[in-house]
């Protein structure tokens, strides 16, 4: 069985490992210029000054690439999913082949887990280097810019795009044997799944564990540490604070803006310091505005992660994909056993 599974497999074998091929040259050529840059930022690093300009400048040279190598890696599982598990049980039943082995010894679970255990481990090993080659090459980055919670870079890295192929594929062969048509099975795979992709990051993934709590006093040195000011609902909000004791956290929620009364900064207030502040000469990201903020006493309430949950959130999550497959493929079995005619 697992050699007929091989040989109606073989062509899109061949067509991964030509295209893991093409990502492992090109991962190790950017590999090296990333590590040559990160020798030159760390020669240029020799105070403060010098590494905040050495860091921005090394920082923007990859970033852009680095972030698209990241959505790119996120789509592989989606894409296996859909062409290589949405078509696998869905083209036999259309086609009417399934009846063919199932009028010999093989049983249709036997026949079923064949190809999920084949072509599913295909899919692992094929996700699984591009995301190691991914992780190496883009290491020295990381280790400077510390974004590592970033969606698309926590998906991209180490261990966790494991369970996101095992998922897709497995969901992809459910839906092709539920639907029983190819294409329609296939469409429902890739939106579905890349849906999934975006709802589990910002939705499941910060209640996996409970976050940590602190209060920030929002001084002018604080605001010009944020990456941004804005307005959300009436209140006044600021995103990408830095925690000083914690400062590679992750920040899962960010209070409006409060007053030391603990009411929420006033719409006027804020976009008076906003669209007209008083002129104070200061430097820094938000300027005069972040001075002018900063006289109104103001403070957030922030929930987060440190850093050092970096692993445990990577292995939680891959083990809830993994769970998610292995219910996928029992009910799959169940399926096919009772209700596929």
């Amino acid at each position: 069985m697992m050699w007929l599974s091989w040989r109606q497999f073989r062509v899109q074998a061949l067509f991964g490992a030509g295209a893991l091929a093409v990502i492992a040259v090109y991962l190790l050529y950017l590999g090296g210029d990333i590590r040559d840059a990160h020798d030159v930022y760390q020669a240029n690093c020799d105070n403060s000054a010098n590494c905040a300009q050495a860091r921005s400048q090394f920082r923007s040279t990859f970033q852009n690439t680095l972030l698209f190598l990241a959505t790119g890696l996120a789509l592989i599982p989606a894409l296996i999913g859909t062409f290589w598990g949405a078509p696998l049980i869905a083209r036999e039943l259309e086609n009417g082949t399934h009846r063919l082995v199932w009028n010999q010894s093989v049983t249709r679970p036997r026949w079923l887990l064949s190809k999920i255990l084949l072509i599913g481990a295909a899919s692992v090993i094929v996700t699984g280097a591009a995301a190691a080659l991914l992780t190496w090459a883009a290491r020295p980055f990381d280790d400077v810019v510390k974004e590592q919670f970033d969606t698309f870079v926590f998906g991209a890295r180490n261990i966790a795009p494991i369970g996101y192929a095992a998922l897709a594929f497995t969901f992809g062969t459910v839906v092709g044997l539920l639907l029983r048509r190819t294409l329609p099975a296939m469409a429902v795979t890739l939106v579905v799944f890349i849906a999934f992709q975006f709802f589990f990051p910002n939705v499941v993934r910060p209640s996996l564990m409970p976050p940590d709590r602190t209060t920030l006093a929002m001084t002018a040195e604080a605001i010009n540490s944020a990456q941004n000011l804005g307005s959300i609902g009436g209140g006044s909000v600021i995103g990408g604070v830095r925690i000083p004791d914690a400062p590679d956290a992750w920040i899962a929620e960010t209070s409006p803006l409060r007053t030391a009364d603990g009411r929420t900064l006033a719409s006027s207030e804020f976009n008076g310091c906003l669209d007209d502040p008083p002129k104070t000469g200061a430097g820094g990201t938000f300027g005069d505005t972040a001075v002018c903020l900063a006289e109104h006493d103001l403070h957030v309430d922030v929930l987060y992660h440190p850093s050092s949950r970096y692993w445990a959130f990577q292995w939680l999550e891959t083990a809830i994909y993994v769970a998610l497959s292995g219910i996928l493929t029992v009910f799959g079995v169940w399926r096919i056993r009772r209700r596929v005619s």
